[in-house]
């Protein structure tokens, strides 16, 4: 796809439609709570999020156009800036309590920070843990919103469907987290330690 892409088009076009297809989920969200069909335009969204996002270093490496800190920082804020929108819409939605959706939302920022400062420290960055990245957590929300679209309430209509995802989402999150930091913290005292 890269290779067939015009050339007026831009990894910098592409970044920034990936940035719009997920504040626009994020919007989309937000309006569920009043019009259900809302959540299938979500999906639409996180389609755009993700070409956009997937693509965008993609063409720069084909084209030959690398700009790695560039791309590092501007794709890193984009992020972080959209998982805001994100989680915000979800909180508004009425489909996630405002807590649960909080708490993804700071579990996702500690992540981040985790994998910036492994980059600067130990000179690796790594985008997925445990084989979970970007594309299957975008996977996991279109199947979500499809479910979501049938059943709001689960479990005898006493749960919030994405109640009970997004608290086994936050507790996997919080598990990874726990994990990267006590695995590199130990190496880095193994590779700086005082003779």
């Amino acid at each position: 796809m890269a290779e067939r892409m015009p050339k007026w088009v831009n990894s910098d076009h592409l970044t920034l439609l990936g940035f719009a297809g997920q504040i626009a989920t994020g919007v989309c969200y937000a309006l569920a709570g009043r019009d259900r069909r809302m959540l299938l335009v979500a999906i639409f969204c996180l389609a755009v999020n993700w070409f956009g996002d997937s693509l965008d270093g993609t063409l720069a490496r084909v084209r030959q156009q690398q700009r790695p800190r560039y791309g590092f920082y501007v794709d890193h804020m984009i992020d972080s800036i959209g998982a805001v929108a994100m989680m915000g819409g979800l909180a508004l939605s009425g489909y996630m309590h405002p807590a649960i959706a909080i708490g993804l939302l700071i579990a996702f920022l500690l992540l981040s920070v985790q994998s910036y400062l492994a980059t600067y420290t130990l000179g690796e960055f790594h985008l997925s843990m445990w084989h979970f990245g970007p594309t299957e957590l975008r996977v996991l929300l279109i199947v979500g919103n499809l479910a979501l679209f049938r059943w709001a309430w689960v479990i005898h209509g006493r749960y919030r469907l994405f109640d009970i995802g997004g608290a086994i989402g936050l507790a996997g999150m919080l598990l990874m987290l726990v994990v990267a930091t006590l695995k590199n913290t130990f190496r880095l005292y193994r590779e700086e330690r005082i003779r």
